[in-house]
């Protein structure tokens, strides 16, 4: 059965922004003479930025404060932003599913600032739509309130959504949300329990109904 509203994950999910991010953040790392561990993207994927930076500053030895941090981060990472493109498949199924008749929003952990800088990027600047920043809840991704607060400005019942999803963190909320939630990862791997699995953008289409 299609859902009566989506609430899409923006980056890596909706948009393929994940390497932008990784870039500005190994950007930010060396100009500070920290060098980035093998594993950095898996440790930070789907992280909002006070974590990301709390283990900087608790592993790394990072000592800026963070307003210094993160502008060294967006600062490259609003240089490239405007190259953005949606994921292969994503944006087809988001404009299938507006000419269904089907509510949608984006719930992100990133900032306000990436947020809209994302979006226009990729088109997606519709009237009356509606966003979820990090910046616009007190607890985001794992804990459920960002995507609660998508069922809110939406004013669709949660048991009536879907959550799409490409981080274990933001699958987490979803399911912590009581929503169904779709674990489509760029990498192949293991979401958490009770979520949907997909690996292709027609797994997607079949999960929502389309």
């Amino acid at each position: 059965m299609t859902p009566k509203a989506v609430y899409w994950d923006m980056d890596g999910t909706l948009i393929d922004s994940e390497p932008l991010h990784d870039a500005a953040l190994v950007s930010a790392m060396r100009s500070v003479g920290i060098a980035p561990p093998p594993d950095l993207h898996e440790r930070v994927l789907g992280i909002a930025a006070w974590p990301v930076y709390e283990m900087m500053r608790d592993e790394f030895g990072l000592t800026l404060a963070f307003d210094d941090w993160i502008r060294r981060k967006y600062d490259h990472y609003l240089a490239h932003a405007h190259a953005l493109k949606p994921r292969d498949g994503a944006l087809e199924i988001f404009r299938d599913l507006q000419r269904m008749g089907v509510v949608q929003a984006v719930v992100s952990n990133s900032d306000r600032l990436v947020v809209d800088a994302n979006l226009r990027a990729v088109g997606i600047v519709e009237p009356g739509m509606k966003t979820v920043s990090r910046n616009d809840v007190r607890d985001g991704k794992p804990e459920a309130e960002p995507f609660l607060r998508a069922a809110w400005l939406t004013g669709v019942d949660p048991a009536d959504t879907v959550v799409m999803e490409d981080s274990i963190t933001g699958s987490r909320a979803g399911l912590a949300a009581g929503m169904r939630t779709i674990f489509w990862p760029e990498l192949p791997m293991h979401g958490p329990h009770g979520v949907e699995m997909a690996t292709t953008a027609e797994d997607v289409r079949r999960l929502l109904g389309m």
